[in-house]
């Protein structure tokens, strides 16, 4: 059974940074892993995947935010700098049960309802 251990969250003042961790125990090194964030009102959003073939990012993160994945350790990491208030949110891990694309990712959108695995999540904070 998949298990998803978010960490590394806390509050940083704007243009800061933070780095995320999930621990992914029993997945598949193929299986599309990543990182979401939800604000209480909104829906919940894509922030970045990886799988063995690639990385993906939302267009609001994208030179800001790094993920990466430790294939030995079985965890991923999410390496935020140039916070800004705007990132204010709980971040989730979530991991499917195949590739990224197409099912996970597809024309610059996120099948969030897809994912069948998550964390509990963990709190970022970025005051101005």
């Amino acid at each position: 059974q998949v298990r998803l251990v978010e960490s590394g969250g806390g509050s940083v003042q704007s243009g800061g940074s933070l780095r995320l961790s999930c621990a992914a125990a029993s997945l598949s090194r193929s299986s599309c892993i990543g990182w979401f964030r939800q604000t209480p009102g909104k829906e919940r959003e894509g922030v970045a995947l990886i799988d063995d073939e690639a990385t993906i990012y939302a267009d609001s993160v994208k030179g800001r935010f790094t993920i990466s994945q430790d294939v030995a350790k079985s965890t991923i990491y999410l390496q935020m700098n140039n916070l800004k208030p705007d990132d204010t949110a709980m971040y989730y891990c979530a991991a499917g049960n195949q590739g990224c694309r197409p099912v996970y990712y597809s024309g610059g959108y996120f099948s969030i309802s897809d994912f069948v695995h998550w964390g509990q999540g963990t709190q970022v904070t970025v005051s101005s």
